[in-house]
């Protein structure tokens, strides 16, 4: 059932054509997919920008392990380009109220 208001996530065709996904009945299953995925690798690197090719990649592959039932496998097989796309969005602290940044982020 097609929901009128429904706007497909920017990486939906993108991510059908790696899973050879060619039908539609799933497009907003997938989006809800690309949309979670997408809100934790913010949660995780700092960034949602999709047009960066290391954050697209990373949230892709998460919807792919989530696709698969796998999702339980994805941060540990992906914890080097994770970390590295936290490192290259890291922004040092300003000082203000909070602890300086020391605060490690889940993975």
């Amino acid at each position: 059932m097609a929901d009128e208001g429904f706007a497909p996530h920017e990486l939906l065709a993108n991510f059908k054509r790696r899973m050879k996904i060619y039908h539609k009945s799933e497009d907003q299953e997938l989006s809800r997919s690309l949309t979670a995925s997408q809100a934790r690798i913010k949660q995780i690197t700092g960034s949602e920008d999709s047009n960066d090719p290391l954050i697209a990649e990373l949230i892709m592959e998460r919807s792919r392990y989530a696709y698969n039932d796998q999702l339980e496998f994805f941060e540990q097989n992906f914890l080097s380009d994770l970390l590295a796309a936290s490192l290259q969005h890291y922004e040092p602290s300003d000082g203000g109220d909070d602890d300086g940044g020391t605060t490690p982020v889940p993975v």
